[in-house]
This record gives C-alpha cells, structure tokens and sequence, in this order.
C-alpha cells in the first residue's frame, strides 16, 4: 500500500508510457475481449444451471451446448448464403 501512495505522490506514473490506442479500455480489441468474457461466464451459468438446477448429467450440458453451437453455425451460413445471394454480387 505504502510504494503504491509513494508511486502517486512522488508521480512516479509520469515516467510510464502510456498504453497504446490497442490496448486501451475502449479499442476494439478490449472490447471483443469483453464480449468473449461475457459469454464465457453466460456458457458458464447456464452449464451450472442444466447440471445443477436441472439435473441433466455434466456431458448432456456438453451435448446441449455442442448442439447449440452447431445450430448457431448453421444459421449463421443460411443466413450469410441468403445475404450473399441476394446481393447480386
């Protein structure tokens, strides 16, 4: 706690160089990262729900997950088809 006051007083950051546009709070990057999190911890809740509230044993939570992805990737290449068909390109 103490070489942190120090750090601050002492404007010891003012050496430091700042942090890139890249790795910075708001960049793009950050904030796909977020969203990685984010659905990371929703995968995890809803895993800690089917087992845990449901009953539904840890390998039929990989299934339903497994399937859901495959699901999401099939509507995702309809709908990236469709797009692409329509364009006219």
């Amino acid at each position: 706690k103490a070489a942190f006051i120090n750090f601050i007083s002492d404007e010891e950051w003012k050496s430091i160089e700042p942090v890139s546009s890249w790795f910075g709070p708001s960049s793009l990057l950050m904030s796909s990262m977020s969203a990685l999190f984010k659905l990371s911890m929703w995968i995890r809740h809803g895993h800690g729900y089917l087992t845990e509230n449901l009953g539904i044993p840890v390998w039929g939570s990989y299934a339903v997950f497994g399937l859901a992805t495959l699901f999401l990737g099939m509507v995702l290449g309809l709908v990236s088809e469709a797009l692409r068909a329509g364009c006219d390109c």
